[in-house]
C-alpha cells in the first residue's frame, strides 16, 4: 500500500510542499457536524396524526390538572391528591404515604420506569419518544401554535424568503408570546405540586409566594420556551441519551417505523410508474414526491432506512398512505414493520412479527414482579416504626446496688392520621427494668408511649439489670413496640452492656 500521508521534507523550514498538504488542509476544513437547517414541518391528517393529538391532550391536561385535584385524607393530613411535601418530607400519591425512611418505594418505581421503556423499545422501537415524550409533547403544541400564526409549510417558506415585514413581525411576536405562556404555565404547574396548589395560585398572583417559587417557574419557562421552541429536534438527536442506549438494547424483531422498498423501489414519478407497468416492467409504488419528509418533525427521510434522527412518530405514514390513496395503491407502503419481513416478502417467503418472545416476556414478567412487590410492601407495611441509638458515653453506668444501667435514644414513629399509644418493652435477657424518662403513663409496668398523628417522638429510655451477676459483658437484647389499640409490633435490635 502506497504511503499518502505528507512526508517529513514538507515540514522543513524553506520547505513547503502545498500538494502534499491539499488532503490533511481539505480533511481539516470539513465540520464536524452538519450545519443546522430550518425545518418546516407540514400539517398532515391520519390515524397516527389522531393518536399523537389524543396523547397530546390526556397527558398535558392530567400534568395541569393534577394539582388541583382533592383527596380527603381526614383533619391532619393535606387534601392535596398528588404532593411532594418537602418540609414535612412526605410525598403523597392519592391514598398512598411515602415516608423519607421509604425511598425503596421511589427505586421501585425507576426500575418499574425502565422496564416499562425497554419493553415499549422491544415492541415497537421508540414509540416513547414519538408519542409520550415531554419534548415531543410540548414540540407539537408548539407547532400548532407556529401553524395558526404562521401558516403551514409552505406559506412559512414563502415569508421567510421575503424577508420581515410588519405583518411577519406581529405575527412573529404572538407566536411567542403564546409559546411564552405555554412554557410559563409549564413552570407554573410544576411548583404546584410541591405545595397546596389553590393557595400557591393566590400567593403567586399576590407576590407574597416563596423566592423558591419564582424562581423554578423562571428556569422552567426559559427550559421549555427554548427546548421546545427553537432547539426541537436538536434535542433528540444530539441531547437525548436514550437513542443511542435504545440501539443498543433493540432486536431484529422489533417494529420501526419501515420504508417496505420492495414494495416501493425502483422509485418514480407517477406517469413513469404507469408507463412501466403497461409494458409489463417492475415500477415501485413510490413516487418519490416526499410527503413523508416534509411531514417529519425531525426531517427524516425514512427510505434510506432507519436512522438515530427518526422518533417513530409515524406520521410519515399518515402521509404517505394519503398519497397512495390519491394515486390508487396500497397503503402501508410505509409502516411498522421489521427489516426482515421486507427480506422475507423480496424472497417470496412468508411475514414473521414475533411481538411475544423470550426478551418481551422477560420484561413483562419482571414488570410484574416489582409490581407485586411493591403493592405487597405497601398494604402489609406497618404503620409504626422503631429505631434505637445506644449511648456512647459512659457505655454503662455502675449503680449504688450493683446494678447495671444502660442508656438509649429511642424515636418512635407513627404514619397513621390520628394519636396513638404505644407499649414499650425490651427483652432477651432476665431482670431488665424499663424506664421511659418523661413518661407518665405504663402498661404492666411497662412505658406507654403517646404519639400525635403523623409525628415521630424521641424519648431517653434506661434499661437497668439489678442482678450483678448476671450481666458480666456484653448480651443482645430486642427493643419492642406495641400498639396499645392493637396492630403489628415494631422490634430493634441492640446490645446491653456491662463491665
Amino acid at each position: 500500500m502506497r504511503d499518502t500521508s505528507p512526508s517529513r521534507e514538507a515540514f522543513r523550514p524553506g520547505r513547503t510542499h502545498m500538494t502534499d498538504l491539499q488532503p490533511a488542509i481539505a480533511e481539516a476544513d470539513e465540520p464536524l457536524y452538519a450545519a443546522r437547517r430550518r425545518i418546516f414541518q407540514q400539517s398532515v391528517t391520519g390515524r397516527f396524526r389522531t393518536l399523537k393529538w389524543a396523547v397530546l391532550a390526556v397527558t398535558l391536561g392530567v400534568y395541569y390538572a393534577l394539582p388541583f385535584v382533592r383527596w380527603d385524607r381526614g383533619p391532619h393530613a393535606p387534601g392535596q391528591a398528588v404532593l411532594i411535601d418537602f418540609p414535612n418530607r412526605r410525598f403523597y400519591f392519592f391514598f398512598v404515604e411515602i415516608w423519607p425512611q421509604e425511598v425503596y418505594y421511589l427505586t421501585g418505581l425507576l426500575i418499574l420506569a425502565a422496564l416499562i421503556l425497554f419493553l415499549m423499545n422491544a415492541v415497537a422501537g421508540r414509540a416513547w419518544c414519538g408519542y409520550l415524550c415531554p419534548q415531543t409533547v410540548w414540540t407539537d403544541l408548539f407547532y400548532a401554535v407556529e401553524r395558526f400564526f404562521e401558516g403551514d409549510r409552505r406559506e412559512q417558506m414563502r415569508r421567510a424568503k421575503q424577508g420581515l415585514t410588519f405583518r411577519t413581525f406581529v405575527e412573529k411576536a404572538m407566536k411567542h408570546w403564546v409559546w411564552l405562556l405555554i412554557a410559563w404555565w409549564t413552570g407554573g404547574a410544576w411548583v404546584l405540586y410541591f405545595a397546596d396548589a389553590p393557595t400557591l395560585v393566590k400567593e403567586l398572583a399576590s407576590g407574597t409566594a416563596p423566592f423558591a417559587a419564582y424562581l423554578w417557574i423562571g428556569i422552567l419557562t426559559a427550559t421549555t420556551y427554548l427546548l421546545a421552541g427553537h432547539m426541537r429536534e436538536q434535542v433528540c438527536t444530539y441531547m437525548c441519551p436514550w437513542p443511542r442506549i435504545q440501539a443498543a438494547l433493540t432486536d431484529e424483531y422489533a417494529l420501526n417505523v419501515t420504508y417496505r422498498y420492495d414494495r416501493g423501489e425502483p422509485r418514480g414519478s407517477l406517469k413513469k410508474a404507469i408507463a412501466a407497468r403497461a409494458a409489463g416492467e417492475k415500477a415501485g409504488d413510490c413516487v418519490d414526491c416526499s410527503q413523508c419528509v416534509v411531514v417529519c418533525p425531525t426531517g427524516v427521510d425514512i427510505r434510506q432506512g432507519l436512522q438515530i434522527d427518526c422518533i417513530q412518530c409515524g406520521l410519515c405514514i399518515d402521509a404517505c398512505d394519503g398519497v397512495m390513496v390519491k394515486i390508487g395503491r396500497p397503503t402501508g407502503l410505509i409502516a411498522y414493520d421489521t427489516d426482515l419481513n421486507v427480506q422475507a416478502r423480496e424472497q417470496g417467503l412468508p411475514e414473521s412479527y414475533r411481538i411475544v418472545r423470550p426478551r418481551t416476556v422477560l420484561y413483562a414478567a419482571l414488570i410484574l414482579v416489582v409490581g407485586a412487590v411493591m403493592l405487597w410492601s405497601l398494604a402489609t407495611r406497618d404503620m409504626s416504626g422503631l429505631s434505637v441509638i445506644h449511648d456512647r458515653n459512659p457505655v454503662f453506668v455502675r449503680l449504688s446496688d450493683g446494678g447495671i444501667r444502660n442508656a438509649y435514644t429511642v424515636r418512635v414513629l407513627n404514619k397513621t392520621l390520628e394519636p396513638r399509644r404505644f407499649v414499650l418493652s425490651v427483652s432477651g435477657r432476665d431482670g431488665l427494668a424499663v424506664e421511659a424518662v418523661g413518661v407518665a403513663g405504663s402498661r404492666d409496668g411497662q412505658p406507654l408511649v403517646e404519639v400525635g398523628p403523623d409525628q415521630t417522638r424521641e424519648i431517653r429510655v434506661l434499661v437497668t439489670a439489678h442482678e450483678p451477676p448476671k450481666v458480666q459483658g456484653t448480651s443482645p437484647i430486642v427493643f419492642t413496640l406495641v400498639p396499645a389499640d392493637g396492630g403489628r409490633a415494631a422490634n430493634a435490635n441492640d446490645y446491653f452492656r456491662g463491665p
